[in-house]
């Protein structure tokens, strides 16, 4: 069968329905001309698959033209196996062999909802497990054996990259650390801001609801053992590229400068 793909933010379900309760959920929100459904068959008509590299062992996929949010995927190419960040919609039979031409897929791991795309196309493409924190069980769109729920503030996917519950925008928010290439790879749980000096919090991007503060202390605290030098966010070019961890220390700061300022 061909599953049904929500328009508006992209995500696959396992069959057909009436609503997406992603979009309905007030982080996000319905397309303005009503719910609209695609599907893979239909995108390849007028779409094709984009692979470009993002920085060192970092290459990004995404899609031409853009779909739905419009983020890209990020492959970290590392020793212990490739590791592919976050998630797009699109997938063809081009965009596997590109892939696997690179090393292909040992695991994928998903910032948030708002991202699970075609999540479970690409498990069965490339024989990878999904790696989801439990706290976004409910979020799964297209349930499949491919899901591997964790529970707890972090994870290790493999020796050196890591696996955190930052817990911003939504609970179940993670982040990914990779040691060896000093990098952290922040989705839009920490999002780099236009002039990638800086990156931003925030429950709810299309309707500007801000994060709280206790939840980016939290992750904070979780990510100080951490050192990196770049944040890689969701879409193409937005990097942090020096100083990563300093740039997020004095972001948070700004950002609760502003927001608990009762004065």
């Amino acid at each position: 069968m061909e599953f049904p793909i929500c328009v508006t933010c992209g995500v696959q379900y396992g069959g057909p329905r009436a609503d997406c309760p992603i979009c309905e959920d007030e982080r996000q929100y319905v397309g303005w001309d009503g719910q609209k459904w695609t599907t893979l068959e239909r995108l390849r008509a007028d779409h094709r698959g984009r692979v470009a590299e993002e920085g060192l062992d970092v290459v990004g996929i995404g899609a031409e033209p853009s779909t739905a949010i419009g983020q890209r995927a990020l492959l970290v190419r590392t020793p212990s196996g490739n590791v592919l960040w976050d998630m797009i919609t699109y997938l063809d039979d081009d965009l596997i062999r590109r892939v696997g031409e690179l090393g292909g897929v040992s695991a994928i791991a998903i910032s948030h909802p708002h991202f699970y795309g075609s999540m479970i196309e690409w498990a069965h493409a490339f024989d990878a497990p999904v790696y989801i924190h439990e706290a976004d069980r409910r979020w799964v769109a297209r349930p499949d054996d491919a899901v591997t729920f964790w529970t707890g503030e972090t994870h290790e996917l493999a020796d050196g990259l890591t696996l955190i519950n930052a817990g911003v925008h939504f609970d179940g928010g993670q982040v990914l650390h990779w040691r060896d290439g000093r990098a952290l790879f922040s989705g839009d749980i920490l999002t780099v801001v236009n002039d990638r000096d800086w990156v931003s919090f925030m429950y709810s991007y299309p309707n500007f609801i801000p994060e709280r503060p206790r939840t980016i202390r939290r992750a904070l605290r979780l990510m100080e053992p951490y050192d990196f030098d770049r944040v890689y966010g969701a879409w193409w070019k937005k990097t942090v590229h020096t100083d990563g961890k300093n740039a997020v220390r004095r972001s948070a700061d700004r950002y609760l400068s502003f927001a608990l300022d009762d004065e």
